[in-house]
């Protein structure tokens, strides 16, 4: 009895002259002998089984060149082979990799890889091989289906992202902007946006692509030749309610030639062929096309082109961009409406503003500047007109709200108070007041703003008094000569449309105004700045009024309008009276 290595008391049979060899023989794994040069000098039944060839047809020959091959069935260069470079080292390794059966089939194997060694130099290497072809296709597939779920993670998530970006927005051209910013080149080499205008006409709007947005327009936006009736191209289609469109386009050859276009547009077809021409000129191997909106109400086309024919659109792609196309046509649409509303509120007021007397020497300017783009119009105004007793009515006024309801809000309220004004000679708290009754019976204002002003004197020759009430409004800002300049704070009651306490009567101040002075009347889009408090807006309006106290009148509106700080989300309405100088 030979005793165990361990130690640990077992014992083992001695093994005759044919017991190795017989569990090799029986040895469910397949075993492979190589002599230190590679060459197999041994294989087991279960070797042979794997590889579907015989022991005689395998020994001798060398292993690497028989076996061993890349994953496309190529022969591996030997020094990329790491089971020889464990051979030849002489250390134990192991690997995975394809081989060759005999059949002709390619499977993957994991090896390992111990030296045989005696008397101090290597006789070869025992190598076990298993095979994890299953395994291997299973790890394959398992990538592909993470893959799959990343690609799809990552399409919604640019689907939820254009929806967040495009929502923010209620301007056209900044939504398409937008939307080409997050498609290139996240999914495609280019985007094109091709709007529907009236009478059939179609505007090409934006292109985007590796350049940046308009990297096709020169010129901004192109009007495109009208579709003639009959025309069966993917974009005239979409445009006329037809379903998306994925086609694949040959690769195109450089420099491209006509008569070998890959989509030849119908006879008669200018639109059709001016698109071909861009598909052309970038380039174009795959290409989708979406209706942007649903089908009762198409407002344009997305094109989106890929220009490398290892990576098409596919059917995935299509449904993806047939979204976003939803998406964008509901925003387009919803920005048209808001255009048009804010349209109609901006003529409004635009109408609403009477052209300015001209009382004697007494000279009158005014400007209105709606909201910037993206913000909704407001209810600003100004009015100026002479009363019966012959004084100079001024007005500023702000309606609280920005919308269409705040302009014809605006509308009611400045009917009203010309009536009131007009209709007795009594000061302007008591004006107002009246205006306050009546307010809630025949308006649908809710609050509002003003400053009611009237400039006493003969108009040629004066002097001049300035007798005034405000209703929660900015202070007038009174610019004398020399240099000197006061915010007028006093006769300030509350605003329109708060219940005042019994039996008060909003209170009147009353200044005498020097020759040559001038009178600004403004709302708070003057400023008000987001980020910034009150009161430094009226220290930068009036060290801007200063500096341009000298200028005419008309220079002056202009340019404290120019020199607002940019981020004013409001509408502004500035009134400026000039007395004559001595």
């Amino acid at each position: 009895m030979v005793e165990d290595a361990g130690g640990d008391g077992s014992s083992w049979p001695a093994a005759g002259p044919g017991f190795w060899p017989e569990v090799i023989e029986q040895l469910g794994t397949a075993l492979l002998v190589l002599d230190p040069t590679g060459r197999i000098l041994a294989v087991n039944p279960a070797a042979e089984r794997l590889l579907d060839r015989t022991s005689r047809a395998m020994r001798g020959r060398d292993a690497h060149e028989l076996l061993h091959r890349n994953t496309d069935g190529g022969t591996l260069l030997r020094e990329q082979c790491p089971l020889l470079r464990s051979l030849a080292e002489g250390v134990a390794a192991q690997g995975e990799g394809s081989y060759l059966r005999g059949d002709g089939r390619l499977v993957t194997i994991s090896w390992s890889a111990s030296p045989l060694a005696a008397g101090g130099s290597l006789k070869g290497m025992a190598v076990l091989f298993t095979d994890v072809t299953g395994d291997h296709g299973a790890r394959r597939e398992r990538a592909a289906y993470t893959s799959a779920l990343e690609d799809l993670n990552e399409r919604l998530t640019l689907v939820a992202e254009i929806t967040d970006v495009l929502g923010q927005t209620l301007e056209t051209d900044e939504a398409l902007a937008r939307l080409g910013r997050l498609l290139v080149p996240r999914l495609a080499d280019w985007a094109a946006v091709d709007l529907r205008a009236g009478s059939g006409q179609v505007h090409r709007v934006t292109v985007t692509g590796p350049a940046g947005r308009d990297a096709v327009l020169e010129g901004g936006r192109e009007r495109l030749p009208e579709a003639t009736e009959g025309d069966r191209s993917p974009l005239v289609q979409v445009l006329n309610g037809g379903a998306p469109v994925l086609r694949q386009e040959e690769a195109p050859t450089y420099p491209p030639q006509r008569e070998k276009a890959r989509t030849a547009a119908p006879a008669g077809s200018p639109l059709a062929a001016l698109h071909d021409d861009f598909l052309r000129t970038v380039r174009a191997t795959s290409v989708i096309t979406v209706p942007l909106g649903a089908r009762r109400q198409i407002t344009g086309a997305l094109t989106l082109v890929r220009t490398d024919p290892a990576h098409p659109f596919g059917p995935a792609d299509l449904d993806v961009v047939s979204d976003i196309g939803r998406r964008v046509g509901l925003v387009l649409d919803n920005a048209r409406r808001y255009g048009r509303q804010r349209a109609v509120a901006e003529a409004m007021q635009r109408n609403l503003l009477a052209p300015l007397p001209q009382p004697g020497r007494l000279q009158l300017a005014a400007r209105y500047q709606p909201a910037p783009v993206g913000s909704q119009v407001g209810g600003d105004w100004y009015d100026a007109f002479e009363l019966k007793d012959g004084a100079l009515a001024l007005v500023i006024g702000d309606v609280v709200g920005h919308d269409l309801t705040a302009a014809a809000g605006m509308a009611q309220l400045h009917g009203i108070l010309r009536s009131l004004a007009w209709d007795r000679a009594e000061p302007p708290g008591a004006v107002v007041d009246r205006l306050d009754d009546a307010m809630p019976a025949i308006t649908t204002v809710s609050m509002a703003t003003l400053v009611l002003a009237r400039v006493e004197g003969d108009p040629h020759t004066g002097p001049w008094t300035l007798r005034w009430t405000s209703a929660g409004h900015p202070p007038p800002l009174l610019l004398a000569p020399g240099g000197q300049a006061q915010y007028l704070e006093a006769g300030q009651g509350l605003l329109l449309g708060v219940p005042p306490g019994a039996g008060s009567t909003r209170p009147d101040a009353t200044l005498p105004l020097p020759p040559g002075a001038t009178l600004l009347l403004y709302t708070d889009g003057l400023i008000e700045i987001p980020g910034s408090d009150l009161e430094s807006g009226l220290v930068r309006l009036r060290r801007h009024a200063l500096a341009l106290a000298d200028a005419p009148l008309d220079t002056l509106c202009d340019q404290l309008l120019a020199r607002m700080p940019p981020g004013s989300t409001d509408d502004v309405a500035l009134l400026a009276l000039r007395l004559p100088a001595p």
